[in-house]
């Protein structure tokens, strides 16, 4: 595993090598944004990160120890998620996939004074059906791990949850800290459109997320452009380089990739809407797409399919629209750029008015700091307390 310091500017304090709080991933990228958010709260608070995932030191959350590690099959996976806890040097841990789990849970039996967290992104049992490795015994395999790791999670120092809904629903100390934006990372509203329509995605780039309706929403749309930044998924790049050789509207979509946070909300200034277009799956239905947080944020109303939280949000901020099919998303940006302008402005008010409204609210991120602070004076009780940075103020 390759360490690096991913950068110590602005931290505005001694800088020493023993991290407060260790994050592991097994299958996380440095570049992930609920990693970047979560490690922006522990260093706004004073902490110092040590991070251990996939990627590189130019990805990675700064300033934090990164320490990249590289991209291994389901049998090195597994490897590393009985590695990784070990190698850990914060006495407090925090897991970001649940194959981590059953390690740290031993770790922190066996290393007195480790406090450990974990971070429960999703309904993880329920997020199977999305993925098509996910069948036959394979299937089986992952169902009862990812059970297990919800069961062991209960038992956890802090049990963070991204919803309501997301388990467990019960544990020791369960925290509840929703993927809402993180103002440090994106630009300000309210920039002047580019004078050729433009729509933008960021997420996961795979078939249930919307790639190939994104690309027919583009077809039938000629005045607009689309730019997608995000890991396309393996099993979608024969289909997604055949539509590109072949499609004449591939000239008006840009594949930026996999980018960290930062850098991929640069984007938004200028952009005319943002998409989300996921299928509907059971995993789905019940989630919030964070990224319709932040095109609100960016001050750029949303194209959602009718998956329920999702249209629900979108409707009731009437910052967007609801469309079923590719059809009706091209529709709504055909009629957005030449006759519906008036109700496309209207969109852009409400999402930003919907942002100004909501982000007035106390930061989930910080009270989810506050208890990892907590959680490292019970390991370090002669340390003096942290001393934190600027706070992420609403705007």
């Amino acid at each position: 595993m390759a360490r690096a310091d991913s950068g110590r500017e602005g931290s505005g304090r001694e800088e020493r090598s023993d991290p407060d709080v260790t994050i592991l991933g097994t299958a996380h990228n440095a570049a992930d944004a609920r990693l970047h958010r979560l490690c922006a709260a522990l260093l706004r608070a004073g902490l110092r990160v040590e991070v251990i995932a996939r990627g590189s030191a130019d990805d990675a959350p700064k300033p934090t120890l990164f320490v990249g590690t590289p991209k291994r099959g389901i049998i090195g996976r597994g490897v590393q998620a009985m590695v990784f806890p070990v190698r850990a040097r914060g006495p407090v841990v925090l897991t970001m996939d649940p194959d981590l789990v059953p390690a740290a849970r031993l770790r922190r039996a066996l290393a007195r004074g480790t406090r450990l967290v974990v971070d429960v992104q999703e309904d993880y049992v329920t997020l199977l059906a999305d993925r098509a490795w996910a069948r036959g015994v394979v299937g089986v395999i992952a169902k009862a791990w990812a059970h297990a790791a919800v069961a062991l999670a209960r038992g956890a120092d802090m049990t963070v949850v991204a919803d309501d809904h997301v388990p467990p629903l019960t544990a020791v100390n369960r925290l509840v800290v929703r993927n809402m934006p993180d103002l440090g990372m994106l630009p300000k509203a309210g920039v002047q459109l580019d004078g050729v329509p433009r729509a933008l995605y960021i997420g996961d780039v795979r078939e249930s997320r919307g790639l190939f309706t994104m690309l027919r929403m583009i077809e039938l749309a000629p005045d607009w452009h689309l730019d997608i930044v995000g890991p396309v998924a393996a099993r979608d790049e024969a289909r997604l380089s055949e539509w590109q050789a072949t499609s004449g509207a591939a000239s008006r979509v840009r594949l930026h990739g996999r980018m960290p946070p930062k850098e991929a909300w640069k984007l938004a200034p200028g952009a005319w809407a943002g998409i989300s277009l996921l299928h509907s799956t059971p995993a789905f239905e019940d989630a919030m797409p964070s990224k319709i947080y932040e095109y609100f944020t960016c001050g750029l109303p949303v194209l959602t399919t009718p998956i329920r939280r999702a249209a629900q949000l979108v409707e009731q901020a009437a910052a967007g629209a609801v469309v079923a099919d590719p059809e009706a998303a091209a529709a709504t940006l055909n009629g957005w750029s030449s006759t519906d302008r008036g109700g496309f402005e209207l969109c852009r008010k409400a999402a930003v008015g919907w942002s100004e409204r909501t982000l007035a609210e106390p930061s989930p991120y910080d009270r989810f700091a506050a208890a990892v602070v907590d959680l490292v004076a019970q390991t370090r009780p002669d340390r003096a307390a942290p001393v934190p940075t600027a706070t992420n103020e609403a705007r």
